[in-house]
């Protein structure tokens, strides 16, 4: 047993000690709830104090989203009227344009119908300066919704709505009249615009061919091919002569034997070729004997003889057959070596310009 047993029935101090140790433990039993509850009256007053932020914060958040979406919407209804306005802008562009073209086909029309019929069936009219490859561009790269857009535009300038409201019979008579009239008009122009169209395909087509006609004499004349200016691409330059580029069909042995004295010999074969053909076209020629003297030689005196001197000696035909082969023989050898010599001339003068061409050619590739 302990002490505390043994003593507690008896002792008064004992009973008193613990009744000292159970109110020191209810003081401190109450310190320990108090500071508890301060601590936890802390805590509700912080997780409040961020409930209140956090509520705020959620409010100002959606404050400014709602200030952003009010933003973006004013900028999105901004840039949509921008388009529109630029459409806009654009549709009124292409009104004024077509206005303007339409009045100057009317004109245009108006000074066809007042010309005098015995003019050119056709007018040249220059180019306006504004007119340019970007707007010609512009015009082929336009797409089919634009297309039709301008097609509206210009069919609203020109068909003009029928206002038939409040008309009487007598009215609408007469605006039939005048729709029928209308008609008739532009039925009659687009008429007139085809034929035109076909004379002016006409006239075209036979400009063209006196042009290739043109350009065909012009390439004979040049020494070209007929065909070589008309096509898509003008001729190929010609830097040398075509007699350069001429293939030998000769083989080694022939060519050597010119080099070695064979134009002589080819020289004198066409010599005596000419001479044999000359001798006998003169011996197969017709042969028409004189009639013989009969009297007294005309000029003759008393005591002259028979035949004047001089005339004695007489050559025969072949001395003077050969003479006259001879002669002219002679006439063409001359007559060949000048035009060698000619040739010659012409030879170097091609090569002479044919360097030049190739220096011209090889400064132009170095430039």
């Amino acid at each position: 047993m302990s002490d505390d047993e043994e003593y507690s029935g008896d002792d008064p101090e004992f009973i008193k000690r613990q009744d000292q140790k159970r109110s020191d433990l209810d003081e401190q039993l109450k310190d320990y709830i108090n500071e508890w509850r301060k601590q936890r009256a802390k805590e509700e007053d912080e997780l409040k104090r961020l409930k209140d932020k956090q509520a705020k914060r959620k409010v100002s958040r959606a404050e400014e989203e709602q200030r952003m979406a009010q933003r973006k919407k004013e900028e999105e209804e901004r840039r949509v009227r921008e388009i529109e306005e630029k459409k806009q802008r654009e549709i009124d562009e292409k009104r004024r344009r077509l206005e303007e073209a339409e009045k100057k086909r009317q004109a245009m029309l108006q000074a066809m119908k007042d010309k005098d019929k015995k003019g050119p069936n056709f007018t040249i009219t220059k180019k306006d300066s504004n007119f340019g490859m970007s707007n010609a561009q512009m015009e082929r790269n336009k797409t089919k919704e634009q297309l039709e857009e301008e097609k509206k535009i210009s069919l609203s300038f020109r068909i003009k709505p029928l206002e038939l409201d409040g008309l009487s019979a007598d009215t609408l008579r007469t605006k039939a009249t005048e729709l029928w009239e209308t008609i008739v008009k532009l039925e009659t122009e687009k008429y007139d615009l085809e034929e035109r169209q076909k004379r002016q395909d006409y006239d075209l087509k036979e400009l063209k061919e006196r042009q290739k006609q043109q350009l065909r004499h012009k390439a004979l004349k040049k020494g070209l091919d007929p065909e070589a200016l008309t096509g898509k691409y003008p001729p190929m330059i010609q830097v040398a002569s075509k007699y350069e580029r001429r293939v030998d069909t000769r083989s080694y042995d022939d060519k050597k034997k010119l080099f070695e004295g064979g134009f002589d010999t080819l020289n004198k074969e066409s010599l005596e070729k000419q001479w044999s053909e000359r001798k006998e076209q003169h011996v197969g020629r017709q042969k028409s004997k004189l009639p013989k003297w009969f009297g007294e030689r005309p000029g003759k005196r008393a005591g002259d003889p028979e035949t004047p001197e001089g005339e004695d000696e007489v050559k025969p035909d072949d001395e003077e057959i050969e003479e006259v082969v001879v002669e002219e023989v002679v006439e063409e050898e001359e007559e060949e070596e000048e035009e060698e010599e000619e040739e010659e001339e012409e030879e170097e003068e091609e090569e002479v310009s044919y360097s030049n061409t190739q220096c011209l050619f090889q400064t132009a590739t170095f430039m």
